[in-house]
């Protein structure tokens, strides 16, 4: 693509150089060639970038002093150069081919592909799924009967799609998460102490633009939904269980685990091994920090501390890490104080 097409899709402006300077890529300083594209956050990064070789540069306005330092290269100023950077990366991967239905695939009875659809060796698509133009679903997925996906989506290795799973257009699960499948929920005989599962007979639903990451779970509801908001990215190994409701934009950090019935806001950012008990509720952006936990039926928000957007959340029960770390510190002070740990 030209600069003059990037600019077009993804704004900004272009400061110095020529509007049909092809660009094939993106890279990094060291690597970068004549054709590719850097970007540069901070004065330093910028006087770097501008001695490589690269094509074009993308910086805020009025990072560096002067371009002059480079006749050859291609200057793109943007508030965000970081996002910049990354749409552009995107725009500029080459598009996958599209390589049919591969003899061992197994395709069940009234199932629907679209358009330029590729299943790969090994997969498995159910009876009545549906599946969107130009979808991957690659060597040995399972695709359950009647699960429906979008339009540009990618499923990788292994992936599996319980029946009763709904997924929107340009969504990506990478290898081995499994999507759909039972809760963990369970009613007590008080009187024999056995357990009977309670029905788990629900869906769930994946709006568009979301990723999920390798080794991830997320059950179906109950009796209801199971909801992953818009545009939502999962890290590796993160459980959401079912009935849960998580909003757009969220990030689930890896080692972090949902309860069930638990709501998550637009926004919010759970770090890694974050713990929610069921029937929880996270406001919209909020921030918990590593091994944060809400306790089961609690509810998180900015608003109740008085935090301004950005705020971190820290600790068991979650609060603000300002707080925590005058507790950390009071602590200390107590503990030397009275000695403890300095005896024999």
């Amino acid at each position: 693509m030209t600069l003059a097409e990037l600019i077009e899709q993804i704004g900004g402006t272009l400061a110095k150089g020529r509007p049909d300077t092809a660009i094939t890529g993106v890279n990094d300083c060291e690597r970068v060639t004549t054709t590719e594209l850097l970007f540069a956050e901070d004065p330093a990064a910028a006087t770097e970038a501008l001695a490589s070789p690269a094509g074009a540069l993308v910086l805020k306005p009025g990072l560096a002093e002067s371009y002059a330092t480079n006749p050859d290269i291609a200057v793109i100023e943007s508030d965000q150069p970081r996002l910049w950077f990354a749409r552009a990366a995107r725009l500029l991967r080459p598009e996958l081919p599209c390589e049919r239905i591969h003899p061992t695939a197994v395709i069940g009875e009234d199932a629907a592909l679209g358009d330029g659809v590729t299943v790969a060796a090994h997969a498995v698509v159910g009876r009545d799924a549906v599946i969107g133009d130009w979808t991957r679903i690659e060597a040995g997925a399972v695709i359950g009967e009647g699960v429906r996906i979008g339009d540009h989506c990618r499923i990788y290795p292994r992936v599996v799609l319980y029946p009763n799973t709904n997924i929107g257009n340009r969504v990506v699960v990478h290898a081995g998460a499994v999507l759909g499948a039972d809760g963990f929920g369970y009613v007590r005989d008080r009187t024999t102490g056995a357990y009977t599962q309670f029905p788990q007979q629900g869906t769930l639903l994946i709006e568009d633009d979301v990723e999920i990451g390798a080794n991830s779970t997320v059950d179906r509801g109950a009796l209801k939904a199971t909801k992953i908001g818009r545009g939502t990215k999962i890290d590796n190994l993160v459980h959401v269980g079912h009935n849960c409701e998580i909003g757009e934009d969220v990030i689930l950090v890896t080692g972090t685990g949902i309860s069930g019935s638990s709501t998550v806001g637009n926004g919010a950012i759970l770090a890694g091994q974050v713990g929610i008990g069921d029937h929880a509720h996270v406001g919209p952006g909020v921030i918990l920090g590593g091994q944060a936990g809400v306790l089961s039926g609690k509810t998180v928000t900015n608003d109740m501390f008085g935090l301004k957007p950005g705020s971190v959340l820290w600790g068991t029960p979650a609060r603000p890490l300002t707080q925590v770390l005058r507790e950390i510190a009071l602590l200390g002070r107590m503990v030397k104080r009275k000695g403890i740990g300095n005896r024999e």
